[in-house]
């Protein structure tokens, strides 16, 4: 008898991956992977050749010689763009530069949450943000939103069902600048009314703001942070959408004292120097003009895909034009279930996202699907809708007619 592994693993793991990496499929609309072709890869190589230069013998030294909250170049670099992109004044004290944005969502859980704690999130959701509160032991609830974010008599209603059932809400998780899923942006009055909320209920709110780089008009309200007046609002950004999500660099802000409790929750040493300091330098002299050219090339991605699916799917696909980003969230008669046509949909070569794992009730999302076009080409955007639509109607006989869906 061979070693039985199994015998040894403590209980409460995931589930073990299927098999190892294969590639992705042929037409990939999962996860939130960027534009290959829209890297800015000579602008990179010079910032890290001058980064090395500049910084290589610090690399000897954990966390440079800038401390524990990341490269002090680029948090100066983050102390003026978030003023002028998003109205927020802070210091360098105020940023923590973090291994992506799920470390800082991590860190947020770790000094926030108890076993028991609520989280109030939006009905459609980070999926992300949703296993990590199960993995905190914390509870979620979903509130409903429309297309100016979450509905403020719809958060009273659902943060006094917490307390009649004798629970604590801790916080308010949103994405209110360009949400994951939906594409949109909460307006300006809705952010008021959600940190009016938040005082009178004495909560605080985690603003998510990974995607907001990506808005097609290039204008966006000011960050709820910024509106904050009393320092219960924590911030979260990203370098994935905007440069490139392989390189996990995201940071966390927020007054100090929240900042004070985060740092003995990073217990990783300090994330990845060579990395701060390439975008540091990189920020400074091409930040601008390169997200200017991905969120055009994104509009016309975007673009892209309503096109195809308005000529794949017809009038059985419903969805809103995003406000930017990377994503689409598209619904489907009520006959289609999307975790079925997604598994259907895999063995013809097309990854989606069904719609359940990104709402917070699994059942709201049962006809809905999200879809990424960040990574694909135009050809495999044209395509790879038309064989969705194609495996659609093969299983649920949606869209009715066949006729208009490429074969190929």
């Amino acid at each position: 008898m061979g070693f039985n592994l199994a015998a040894h693993v403590r209980a409460g793991l995931p589930n073990p991956a299927p098999a190892p990496f294969k590639g992705f499929a042929p037409y990939y609309f999962i996860g939130g992977n960027n534009a290959g072709e829209a890297l800015p890869i000579p602008e990179l190589i010079d910032a890290a050749t001058r980064a090395l230069e500049k910084e290589g013998r610090n690399l000897a030294i954990y966390n440079l010689q800038t401390g524990p909250q990341g490269y002090r170049p680029l948090r100066e670099w983050l102390v003026k763009r978030l003023k002028s992109w998003c109205q927020m004044d802070v210091t360098v004290d105020n940023i923590l530069l973090t291994s992506g944005s799920l470390q800082a969502l991590d860190l947020v859980h770790q000094v926030l949450l108890d076993p028991g704690d609520v989280v109030v999130v939006e009905g459609g959701t980070y999926g992300g943000t949703m296993s990590r509160l199960k993995d905190s032991k914390a509870e979620y609830v979903g509130v409903a939103m429309d297309d100016d974010g979450i509905i403020p008599a719809e958060l009273e209603k659902v943060l006094a069902q917490i307390k009649a059932q004798g629970k604590r809400c801790k916080y308010v998780y949103t994405i209110p600048t360009v949400q994951n899923p939906t594409g949109t942006i909460m307006s300006l009055e809705r952010r008021h009314a959600l940190l009016e909320i938040a005082r009178k209920h004495d909560l605080m709110i985690f603003e998510d703001d990974c995607y907001a780089d990506l808005i097609w008009t290039g204008k966006r309200p000011p960050s709820i942070y910024s509106l904050d007046t009393e320092g219960r609002v924590v911030y979260c950004g990203s370098f994935s959408k905007s440069i490139a999500p392989a390189l996990r660099v995201g940071y966390l802000v927020a007054k100090w004292d929240f900042i004070a409790q985060a740092l003995p929750c990073k217990t990783d040493a300090g994330s990845g120097a060579l990395e701060q300091t390439t975008l540091a330098m990189f920020c400074e002299q091409h930040f601008d003009a390169h997200v200017a050219k991905l969120t055009a090339l994104f509009k016309q991605k975007c673009d892209a895909i309503q096109d195809a699916l308005h000529e794949s799917f017809g009038t059985a696909a419903e969805f809103r034009p995003p406000e930017g980003g990377i994503f689409i969230w598209v619904t489907v008669p009520e006959e289609v279930d999307t975790t079925k046509l997604a598994q259907a949909a895999a063995a013809a070569g097309v990854a989606i996202n069904p719609g359940r794992e990104w709402v917070a009730d699994p059942e709201s999302g049962k006809h809905s699907f999200r879809l990424c076009f960040g990574q694909p080409s135009f050809e495999q955007i044209k395509v790879g809708v038309a064989k969705l639509a194609e495996v659609c109607h093969e299983q649920f006989g949606v869209p009715l007619r066949s006729g208009n869906i490429e074969r190929s």
